[in-house]
């Protein structure tokens, strides 16, 4: 059975999902099997793929226009098809870069085996990266670690916007690439600073000056 998914990464209407539509069902997949997500590739939450996910059975096909609407990155594509490959269902990729890929044949599974061998060597350069930038880090009198995703300039723009009573907070996190929890460790409901956000920005709440002093 020929299972089909499809992505844009905008719900307002100026993205349509018809082409890939079109694409899937000239594969010969059918409506009732089409499983569609208005999602940023980048986000984890996608709940069309993860009841397409879950929709395949043994001997199954998932069929994607482009690989870019699959996965997030390399490494989640191979993440995916191994699952797959456990379930001894397929992957059939239709169009673009990854148009080879159709790994119920030997063929097919021997290109995603290179893209597979792609991750593995991203995923060892990654680590050797960090790794030399620690060292130097540390030879310069610097401890490493993560860097705060929250940058000032993220802040005065989070600040500005949950001022405003239309902003929608899951919209701002998304555009700020930062997680719900960050922004309301930094800034409050009405824009205000906390102290995560007064550390970011580099100074210190100084007390209003009182009454009496004013007098």
């Amino acid at each position: 059975m020929l299972i089909g998914y499809m992505r844009v990464s905008k719900a307002d209407g100026s993205q349509s999902l018809d082409l890939q539509r079109d694409a899937l069902a000239a594969a010969g997949v059918e409506p009732s099997r089409l499983y569609e997500d208005f999602a940023s590739g980048r986000r984890d939450d996608r709940p069309g793929l993860d009841a397409c996910l879950k929709s395949l059975r043994e001997g199954d096909t998932l069929v994607v226009w482009k690989l870019d609407r699959l996965g997030r990155n390399l490494r989640h594509l191979v993440n995916i098809v191994h699952d797959l490959t456990k379930l001894e269902a397929g992957l059939k990729v239709l169009a673009g870069q990854g148009a080879s890929i159709d790994t119920t044949t030997a063929n097919g599974r021997l290109m995603f085996g290179f893209f597979a061998a792609l991750a593995e060597f991203e995923r060892e350069l990654i680590v050797e990266r960090t790794k030399a930038g620690l060292a130097s880090a540390r030879a310069r009198g610097r401890n490493g670690g993560r860097r705060f995703k929250m940058t000032a300039s993220k802040l005065r723009l989070a600040q500005a916007a949950m001022g405003r009573p239309e902003t929608n907070v899951a919209e701002l996190c998304e555009e700020l690439g930062i997680t719900r929890q960050t922004l309301y460790r930094h800034v409050g409901p009405k824009g205000e600073l906390r102290p995560d956000g007064i550390k970011a920005l580099g100074h210190r709440l100084e007390k209003a000056p009182s009454a009496e002093a004013n007098a």
